[in-house]
Parts: C-alpha cells; sequence; structure tokens
C-alpha cells in the first residue's frame, strides 16, 4: 500500500499517503511491464528521430499542444474541440462555446511551462504558476488559482461523508507535495518513462489544489518528459489515450491509492505511450507526403505560387483562417487576398467551411487538420 484511511476529528476519513517513492517496487523483471517498457522506449526514440526530420516541428508540436488541450479539457467535461481552440486563436469566435477557453488557457499554460523551464527547474513553484494560466477565467477565483488548497477536498458524492475518495488534510498533503518535489530530482533504481507514470499518479492521489488537479497533473507529464531528456522536443501527449479510455484511467488512479495497485497503473501509462507515439509516427509521415503533394499543387498558381506557398506554411501553424488572415499575412488589398484565397480553394488547399456565406467566410486547410482531429469527439 502507498498509503492508509485516517480518521479525521470531524469523522470523515481520509487517505494519507506514507512517504513517497516508500516502499514502491517495480520489478522490471516482471515480463508484461518489462516488455511494456521496451517497446514504449523503442516506439519513442523512434518519434524522436522522425520528428527531427520533420521541416517545420515546431508547428507539428503546435497542433500536438492543441490536441493535448482539447483532450485534456474534455476529459473534465468541456465539450469544446481542437477546431474551436483554433477558430479562438484565429479570432474567428462567433458561435463558439463559451467553454472553449478552457483549451485556450490550457495551450497557454503549455506553452507557459515549455518555455519557462528554461529559467527555472520543475518544481512547485512552476506548478503553481501553471495551474494560476489554466485557471484564469474570472469564475475560477474561487479556485484560487496558483495557490495550494486550504480546505478539505473530495472527489465524487455529495459530501466528505459519502466521498469516492478523499485526498490528504492539508498538514498531510504539504509533506506529501515535498516529497513528490523531491522525487522529481532523486537518483533512484526508476527509469524516466516509470518515474513519469509514477509522477502522474501521484499528483492526483495528492489532489493539491481545489479544481484543475487532473489538468495539471497531465500536464506535469509533458514537462517532466522534457526536463529529463527523453524527448529533443515535447511531441508525446498522452490526453488523447487517456480520453479514449476514460473510466480505465480513472479507475486505475482510484485502485493506485485505494489499493496500491501500481503495476497496473504503470502498465496502462506505458500502454498509453506506445499507441500516442505510433499515431505521431504516423502523423508526421502523413505530414511530409502531404506537405510534398500540396507544394506540387501551389506550382499551379504561376507568379501567385510564392505567396501560396508561404502561406500553406503559415498554414501549418493556423489551419482555420478568414480573409482578414491571409491579407494580414500577404499584405494583399482585400480584392488580392480575395483572389489568392478563391484560387487556394480551388486547387484544393483550402475548403469554404460556410459555404452559404457570401461574407465573413471561413476556410480551413481541412486535409491537414483532419490528420491531428479525426478522433476528436469520439
Amino acid at each position: 500500500m502507498i498509503g492508509k484511511l485516517v480518521k479525521q476529528p470531524t469523522g470523515y476519513k481520509a487517505f494519507v499517503p506514507g512517504p513517497f517513492p516508500g516502499q514502491i517496487v517495480v520489478d522490471m523483471n516482471q515480463s508484461r511491464l518489462s516488455e511494456l517498457h521496451y517497446w514504449a522506449s523503442h516506439h519513442l526514440a523512434k518519434l524522436d528521430g522522425i520528428t527531427q526530420l520533420l521541416p517545420d516541428v515546431d508547428f507539428f508540436i503546435f497542433m500536438y499542444v492543441r490536441k493535448e488541450a482539447a483532450f485534456s479539457s474534455q476529459i473534465e467535461g468541456t465539450q469544446a474541440t481542437m477546431s474551436d481552440a483554433i477558430r479562438a486563436e484565429a479570432n474567428l469566435t462567433y458561435g463558439l462555446p463559451k467553454d472553449v477557453l478552457q483549451i485556450v488557457h490550457y495551450i497557454e499554460a503549455m506553452n507557459y511551462g515549455l518555455q519557462r523551464l528554461n529559467s527555472l527547474p520543475l518544481s512547485l513553484r512552476l506548478i503553481r504558476e501553471i495551474h494560476s494560466i489554466l485557471l484564469a477565467e474570472p469564475d475560477d477565483k474561487k479556485n484560487t488559482p496558483g495557490e495550494f488548497r486550504k480546505s478539505q477536498n473530495w472527489i465524487g458524492g455529495a459530501s466528505l461523508a459519502t466521498a469516492k475518495y478523499t485526498p490528504p488534510p492539508i498538514s498531510e498533503m504539504h509533506r506529501n507535495l515535498n516529497d513528490l518535489e523531491k522525487f522529481l530530482y532523486s537518483k533512484d533504481s526508476f527509469t524516466p518513462l516509470i518515474k513519469t507514470g509514477l509522477l502522474h499518479s501521484q499528483f492526483e492521489t495528492i489532489h493539491p489544489f481545489l479544481d484543475g488537479n487532473g489538468r495539471t497533473g497531465r500536464l506535469l507529464i509533458t514537462f517532466y518528459l522534457n526536463k529529463l531528456g527523453v524527448l529533443e522536443k515535447p511531441v508525446l501527449y498522452l490526453s488523447a489515450f487517456f480520453k479514449k479510455h476514460r473510466s480505465l484511467y480513472f479507475d486505475l488512479i482510484h485502485d493506485y491509492h485505494e489499493k496500491g495497485e501500481v503495476i497496473p497503473w504503470l502498465e496502462f501509462f506505458l500502454e498509453g505511450v506506445i499507441e500516442v507515439s505510433q499515431d505521431a509516427i504516423e502523423t508526421s509521415k502523413k505530414i511530409n507526403l502531404l506537405r510534398e503533394k500540396d507544394e506540387l499543387a501551389i506550382q499551379q498558381l504561376g507568379k501567385a505560387a510564392p505567396m501560396g506557398l508561404k502561406i500553406l506554411k503559415q498554414l501549418y501553424a493556423l489551419p482555420i483562417v478568414d480573409v482578414n488572415k491571409i491579407i494580414e499575412w500577404t499584405g494583399y488589398t482585400r480584392a488580392g487576398a480575395n483572389t489568392l484565397t478563391n484560387r487556394l480553394v480551388d486547387i484544393g488547399i483550402l475548403e469554404q467551411q460556410n459555404k452559404e456565406q457570401e461574407y465573413a467566410r471561413q476556410f480551413v486547410y481541412s486535409k491537414y487538420l483532419s490528420i491531428f482531429s479525426s478522433y476528436e469527439k469520439s
């Protein structure tokens, strides 16, 4: 067991983790765990090599950050999609669901954290900073963005008396967080992938914020892998896998702290690394093929081809646009931008999304976007 239930003065029982990692033993000679770890490491190395060959790997990362943000937010009940988040970034806000801002803030938190790691170690301080960005809406103020909780929280049930899980009380929470921070830099026998899996499950066990714990904990996976140098670029994002197996994901986290079942959680985590790595490898191949095909198609534009190629490159970062964005990218007049946009539609680069509208038209680089969002609503 990684901890125990302790009765509190007011009568409810809270889970109090023991020292971390304490007595946790991960037997890498266990056949299934060993095999999963081998293949997870293999596919990560392959992903690292392939993505470094992408001409614009940062654009690839932009899209994966949005995908991660959408799926991680959807795990918590958000209905907005990655496409909605891209429209928000492009200032195409008409008709967007209000909860798209949760995804937007997740993207901001991810980008901030990856940049902040250049100047600040992964730490409790950085975790608080990230949380303050995640919960940036005025309605979130009641959940004290950027501050560890000062009151007891719980998961499931209408009260502490009926809760499915009650995290550690405040005094124990701070001890647990200190253990977690030390674990980030401890020298032990755990491999980087095993440490990352344990980090996530332990953070969820501590549940140190009043809200946003799941999203923060999933961000930590990317930040820690980046800190350990497992990948040259941050291109592994697991929330799509977690959302696909949402019930199992929650059950295994629950069994981790309630039953001390560490190995089943780690096996699931490694399965996620394998599946997501394979998907990212295939995605990178599809992008390269699409790029070659579309660059060839743009050559049909004659004198307009150089500007068409410039727009294509911008579309890798922002694949949903309007004519105002084309004007911004090209410096053309509205008439010139409309003409070039129509030609990009004619050769199959762009697709008008709201075809019934003559004004405020929106255009999608749909072949590219579909590579990332084919399972967006699954």
